[in-house]
């Protein structure tokens, strides 16, 4: 694209007030003075003309044209009459020849040097201020952190159990789940809630790996099996019974009831400082548990008594009364006869203490002086909290409860199931600060 010139016919007059320098002064003054000159022999020349004769107006404008020395001044003459001009008005030109070029450049640098500078001197450290960590980024897919490997599980070998079969004098060995099944089965009924018999399973469960980890076979004949199939231990039916004998009587549902309970309860066992426990049970109490010292006469820590009202509103055998001969008590008691000052004191039978559990800690009989678990031993009572009225040569005792009192009492869990209470929850009421452990881990470090 050419570049266009324009020419500015322009008549240079000074402005009022203006000073120039010297030389551009004296030479813009004769310029004027011979424009002026100029334009005033050209007005004279055109009346003398228009006086003698009539031109035409085309003639007159090529006369003035060629007579007329107005000069012409292009546009780089201008600039630079212009910059003449702003310095005698005492203004400076800015950088150079030509400063509005770059005058838009410079704003736009200005602005982006400021919006650098400003973030840089908000955080700048202060002198008495320590650099603060960099905050880790927001974004949901940094912060989101691996997750783990699963820990693999360490797995144990599967007891063994050695049980003494009382009714054939032989032994039967079977995995420690199935010695439990058996237990359950013999020792709670099957119609009790699935929580109280996950807690009996744990019961069963504690006391059999107590017994292997100290490899006790006290009461076992010959001493070759770990536990008996009688009370004196735990009692016990073979689990392939227990199925056909259930399946036959139509209780197959109690019988998955029964396997869901030790599957669910599977290696678990109480613990106190680290170790398997006396898991003692019985099936009713009289309305609290008992404090093992006062029936086996030593202290354990996790044996003490505690309330039991479920048992009262459940058990069939809550109450019950007997009635036996006086004769018959004193025979069982081994007492010959009642003295005489007691005969004349018309009570030959006083209860002096009771335990914790609300039974009877110590008696009279006949003048002789009994434990409360020993009269219920030698009597074959229920329990050892009993009431008694003598009508003639008869005695009617009745007993409150069904067992020792000490532990977890059976009755009492079921009522605590129907409560909605987990298994756990019934055995930490029973037994005062226990854990859980795994079985099969206790017995292979064994």
């Amino acid at each position: 694209m050419k570049e266009a010139r324009v020419q500015v016919k322009v008549p240079l007059v000074p402005r009022p007030g203006m000073q120039e320098p010297e030389e551009n002064a004296v030479a813009g003054v004769e310029q004027d003075k011979l424009a002026s000159a100029n334009l005033r022999n050209i007005a004279s020349q055109h009346a003398k003309i228009s006086s003698s004769r009539r031109v035409s107006t085309d003639e007159l404008n090529r006369q003035a044209t060629e007579h007329s020395h107005i000069p012409v001044i292009e546009l780089d003459h201008f600039r630079r009459v212009k910059r003449r001009r702003m310095r005698t008005f005492g203004r400076k030109p800015r950088w150079g020849r030509n400063t509005t070029r770059w005058q838009p450049a410079a704003a736009v640098s200005a602005l982006l040097a400021m919006a650098l500078l400003i973030p840089v001197i908000l955080v700048w450290p202060r002198a008495s201020e320590s650099p603060k960590p960099i905050p880790a980024p927001t974004d949901a897919s940094s912060t989101r952190t691996p997750a783990p490997a699963p820990a693999v599980p360490v797995t144990y070998p599967e007891p063994q159990v050695r049980v003494y079969l009382s009714a054939t004098g032989t032994t039967m060995n079977l995995p420690l789940e199935d010695y439990v099944t058996g237990v359950v089965a013999a020792e709670m009924p099957a119609e009790f809630r699935l929580e109280a018999l996950k807690a009996q399973a744990i019961a069963a469960r504690t006391f059999i790996v107590r017994r292997l980890a100290a490899s006790d076979t006290s009461g076992v004949p010959s001493g070759a099996a770990d536990v008996t199939d009688t009370v004196s231990h735990q009692v016990f039916i073979p689990p392939d019974q227990v199925k056909a004998d259930w399946t036959r009587l139509g209780k197959a549902q109690e019988w998955e009831k029964l396997q869901q309970a030790v599957r669910e309860s599977r290696d678990t066992v109480m613990t106190y400082q680290g170790k398997a426990i006396t898991a003692s049970f019985f099936s009713t109490s009289n309305g609290y548990t008992e404090n093992a010292e006062d029936v086996w006469g030593n202290v354990v820590p996790y044996l003490q008594s505690v309330d039991s009202p479920w048992d009262k509103n459940l058990a069939p055998g809550f109450k019950q009364t007997v009635t036996m001969k006086r004769n018959e008590i004193l025979q069982k008691l081994n007492l010959d006869a009642i003295p005489v000052t007691t005969q004349k004191s018309g009570s030959w039978m006083e209860v002096l203490s009771t335990t914790k559990g609300h039974r009877i800690k110590e008696m009279q009989i006949a003048g002789e002086t009994f434990s409360g678990p020993e009269v219920r031993k030698l009597l074959g009572l229920r329990s050892s909290q009993f009431s008694w009225k003598t009508a003639g040569d008869e005695v009617q005792i009745t007993t409150y409860g069904y067992g020792h009192g000490v532990g977890m009492s059976q009755w009492g869990a079921n009522g605590m199931a129907q409560e909605g209470h987990t298994a756990t929850q019934i055995l930490k009421h029973y037994y005062t600060g226990i854990s859980f452990g795994q079985a099969s881990k206790m017995l292979a470090s064994k």
